[in-house]
């Protein structure tokens, strides 16, 4: 049994409480549970509790890219960023698109510290050409959809896979980027593309392919999550299509609220990421959105590729980043210390919204519950060290920078999986 006594809850309330976990579930929360000899004491004065993190965007790169990452080394790097279940992206080799690789993910995860969940491809080899089983996935475990990494050019093929989606209690996550327009270009369209004489990613790529799946959605029913939100007009886009009650959610990640194009000035490769890093207005907007809801899951989109990878020139280099060791700490320090949401809200955004949006019982804190826990202290200031990282990518945008908030325990389905320093 293991015993938290005297932590903050995360709720408005901020009130003092404990809680007791026996296996792999919360026995008792209350505000005073006496100790006994079988219990293991994690003392929580001063710090916060509150229901471990859900990542609904992260890549494991297992199989076939285990050097960028495995399924293990990936969870342990969740465990160091709070997150307790993580959802991974189907463009592994081969693509998560058969029973076959989706139960090699399954199997795998068995052992991981945290929750690792597959998603099923949509399409055959994510080439856009050909839907999926999307039954047998399910069945298998699969617990949504996408080829996020490409964009499905089809609007027929979209609008088929999102009625099958529907019919089978499915959902699809979206990667909007149209192909044609974006290419393999590494910039922002704009002026750091311009400065670079480099051809850019083009805002309105996102945007168009954002009001198709956006239409297609209301069209057919279906359940639509667009992935890693990045422009002002994409965020207005889910904004109306919420009013008109289309069945939408859309995420965003930290570095999309925090970093702008002219990173690729100063950090190169380090700062490419896929949709790309864009204005101080598109930074201004996704913090609104997250304000008002429009906005309702913040991801890592951790993406980790290895340092030779990512030593080639801006055009060559792959992009992404590693995301899960910082993503509570940067969205503290950048939303929660400036004052634009509570710690509620950020919760909400990291645990709560996107199990909800999953169907997954995680996100709470509840009595019978699965125990799911991660205790942080929201004030204490560290400085990222990639090297340290769990992860098997080395590498980040916020290298050097100091942040405001540190894990300092993850307790996951009832074992403590991570302890800070």
């Amino acid at each position: 049994m293991i015993l938290i006594k005297g932590g903050s809850l995360y709720t408005e309330s901020a009130k003092t409480i404990d809680i007791l976990i026996h296996g792999d579930k919360i026995a008792q929360i209350a505000e005073n549970i006496d100790l006994t000899g079988s219990m293991e004491l994690i003392e929580a004065t001063g710090l916060v509790i509150a229901p471990g993190l859900v990542d609904m965007h992260v890549h494991f790169r297992e199989p076939g890219y285990e050097y960028k990452e495995d399924i293990q080394t990936g969870a342990q790097a969740a465990a160091a960023g709070g997150v307790t279940t993580c959802c991974c992206m189907a463009n592994t080799s081969p693509v998560a698109d058969s029973v076959d690789v989706v139960k090699f993910i399954v199997d795998k995860a068995k052992t991981a510290p945290v929750r690792v969940l597959p998603y099923g491809a949509v399409t055959r080899g994510q080439k856009g050409e050909e839907l999926t089983d999307f039954v047998a996935l399910k069945v298998l475990g699969a617990v949504a959809l996408s080829d996020d990494g490409n964009n499905i050019q089809s609007a027929e093929l979209t609008r088929r896979a999102m009625r099958l989606a529907h019919d089978y209690g499915l959902l699809i996550i979206s990667h909007c980027e149209d192909g044609e327009l974006v290419r393999n270009y590494a910039v922002n369209e704009g002026k750091v593309s311009k400065q670079l004489g480099l051809t850019g990613r083009p805002a309105i790529a996102e945007e168009i392919m954002v009001v198709r799946d956006a239409m297609l959605a209301a069209e057919t029913g279906a359940r639509v999550h667009i992935a890693h939100l990045s422009t002002a007009k994409s965020v207005d886009i889910v904004r109306k299509a919420k009013a008109a009650g289309v069945n939408i959610t859309a995420e965003t990640c930290p570095h999309y609220f925090t970093l702008t194009e002219d990173e690729l000035m100063k950090q190169g490769t380090l700062a490419r990421v896929n949709p790309p890093l864009r204005t101080a207005s598109d930074v201004e907007a996704i913090i609104n959105g997250l304000m008002d809801g429009t906005i309702d899951a913040i991801v890592t989109d951790h993406a980790p590729h290895s340092a030779e990878e990512k030593a080639l020139s801006l055009t060559d280099a792959p992009s992404g980043i590693s995301g899960l060791e910082t993503s509570l700490a940067i969205t503290l320090t950048y939303l929660y210390h400036t004052g634009e949401l509570s710690l509620a809200n950020i919760i909400k955004l990291m645990s709560e919204n996107p199990a909800r949006i999953l169907g997954l019982k995680a996100g709470t804190l509840e009595t019978g519950k699965t125990a799911d826990v991660v205790i942080f202290d929201p004030n204490e200031e560290w400085t990222v060290d990639p090297s340290k990282f769990k992860s098997k990518a080395k590498h980040s945008p916020f290298a050097g920078m100091k942040l405001r908030g540190k894990v300092k325990y993850t307790i996951s389905q009832g074992k403590i999986v991570y302890r800070g320093d």
